[in-house]
């Protein structure tokens, strides 16, 4: 380029011949700077030589690389990593003693790490502790409560959310004070105004399960399910991602209406929440247009809670040491060869019988069956 600028063309035309900015070309030229061409440091070299006057000395980055060697064979502790060789030269009386994170770059940039990263997997699909749910051929709702809120006065709040998977229909309701009977009539109304999904989540609370102290006991809101032919299921205690999705929306609520205004009464807070919903359901159109459809609500359909059970009810549980867990106030031995893991029961009302399989984070898809147990429901009277 500068050979052709010195014969009499134009920069432009050099610009053009060899498809570069105009900008490099009149670089290159006062880089030349009138000299012989075969005299001209062609060499992109900074000023002041490669290495930053700031840099460790070569010296040593080498004694660093020859204590980790050391240490890595002879040190009684087994440690080699970059505190034990900032102790090392501390030991040594080194002046000028490099940072821990310099150490570390220098063994980085010299190649003296053992190269054992984190794998970083992808996460498993959504619902994916339910092969239809992750298959997004049905719909998933999950509901929960936010407890211990309160209204200067001393007013008390209790707010029932609720969130669709993949959809992100929400819903919120505000009371004082909730129960069982309440929520089933919220349920009710949801759904008959949006449909029924295939499957709805809770956590154990006793409104949404039924009263722990006795064995067998299914509550309102699990006949209400399954009535519907919905399947209620019942996240793990003291587990993380199951919940994700509503737990989310509980932020977010919490948020967008609780923590952003001062509400004077019940109904501010209410109406508030009602506009929030309103809002996040019209963003969350697009996504609704693409999730799994739902049912339709029933014709002249009433609930009768002392109708018999049928349909399933679905437990994630994680089993003890000993392959051990507790299920509706019984204990059953699953896998003994299974500690401490992830469990699906299928509680099969129609069949008479409980069907546990493996469930794994890292293998999503694979969730094999391990064992089936008979299970008779109790045919008692629900107290009403």
């Amino acid at each position: 380029m500068v050979a052709a600028v010195r014969r009499g063309r134009s920069l432009r035309d050099v610009q053009r011949e060899f498809h570069v900015s105009l900008a490099t070309v009149q670089y290159w030229v006062r880089r030349a700077c009138g000299q012989r061409l075969d005299r001209v440091v062609w060499s992109d070299t900074p000023r002041g030589g490669r290495r930053a006057a700031c840099a460790t000395p070569s010296h040593l980055e080498n004694l660093v690389l020859r204590l980790r060697k050391q240490l890595k064979e002879s040190s009684d502790l087994g440690e080699f990593g970059a505190a034990a060789i900032h102790r090392a030269l501390q030991e040594r009386g080194i002046k000028r003693i490099p940072s821990l994170r310099t150490i570390g770059r220098i063994l980085l940039r010299r190649g003296a790490l053992d190269g054992r990263r984190r794998v970083r997997r992808p996460p498993p699909p959504k619902g994916w502790y339910l092969p239809r749910v992750a298959a997004r051929q049905v719909e998933l709702d999950s509901f929960d409560f936010v407890e211990g809120l309160v209204i200067r006065g001393g007013t008390d709040v209790m707010v029932l959310n609720g969130i669709s998977l993949h959809g992100g229909l929400c819903a919120s309701w505000v009371k004082s004070a909730w129960t069982a009977k309440f929520t089933v009539e919220m349920l009710i109304q949801h759904w008959r105004k949006h449909g029924l999904p295939g499957y709805v989540q809770f956590d154990n609370d006793t409104i949404f399960q039924g009263a722990h102290q006795w064995p067998d006991s299914f509550g309102r809101v699990t006949r209400l399910c399954l009535q519907l032919d919905v399947t209620p299921v019942f996240a793990p205690p003291r587990e993380t991602g199951f919940q994700a999705a509503i737990e989310n929306y509980n932020g977010r609520w919490q948020d967008k209406v609780w923590r952003r205004f001062q509400h004077e009464n019940l109904a501010a807070l209410a109406d508030c929440s009602r506009r929030f919903v309103d809002a996040a359901r019209r963003r969350a159109a697009p996504r609704l247009d693409s999730a799994p459809q739902r049912r339709a609500f029933p014709h002249d359909w009433t609930l009768n809670l002392q109708r018999p059970l049928r349909g399933m009810v679905i437990f994630l549980r994680r089993t003890n040491e000993r392959g051990e867990l507790e299920l509706l106030g019984h204990r059953y031995l699953v896998d003994s060869l299974w500690p401490h893991r992830l469990v699906r029961a299928e509680v099969d009302l129609s069949r008479k019988q409980i069907r546990f399989y493996r469930l794994r984070r890292r293998e999503p898809s694979h969730q094999p069956f391990i064992i089936s147990v008979p299970y008779q429901t109790p045919n008692k009277r629900f107290k009403e």
